[in-house]
C-alpha cells in the first residue's frame, strides 16, 4: 500500500509531502473555511485550501485552535505535534495553498 502525500496543486514542480494516515486524518484542523481569502467556490475531492496567514500564525505560535461541536463558544489551545509543525512548514516556505491528498 503506497503512502499518502500532500500534493500542491497550485506548485506542481514541488516534491509532495509524505503523510502518516494520523497526519492525513488531521488535515481538516488546518484547511481553511469558504469564507478565506481567494478561497476556491469548490474544492475536489481530497482537495484542500489552506490560508497562509493562518499557517504563519500556527507555526509562530506553536499551536492551534479546535472548537468543540458541543460548545462553539470555546476553542481549545492544542501544541503542535512535530508532525503537525514540519506540514504547516512546508506549507508556509513553499507557500502552498492548494494541495491534494493521492494515494
Amino acid at each position: 500500500m503506497a503512502q499518502p502525500r500532500l500534493v500542491a496543486l497550485d506548485h506542481p514542480d514541488l516534491p509532495p509531502y509524505p503523510l502518516s494516515p494520523r497526519l492525513r486524518s488531521q488535515l481538516v484542523y488546518f484547511q481553511s473555511g469558504p469564507d478565506a481569502p481567494e478561497h476556491p467556490a469548490h474544492l475536489g475531492e481530497g482537495e484542500y485550501w489552506f490560508d497562509r496567514d493562518e499557517v504563519t500564525k500556527w507555526v509562530m505560535e506553536g499551536v492551534f485552535y479546535l472548537v468543540s461541536p458541543l460548545d462553539t463558544e470555546k476553542a481549545t489551545e492544542v501544541e503542535l505535534t512535530e508532525e503537525q509543525d514540519s506540514l504547516l512548514v512546508w506549507l508556509e516556505t513553499h507557500k502552498v495553498r492548494h494541495a491534494r491528498v493521492e494515494e
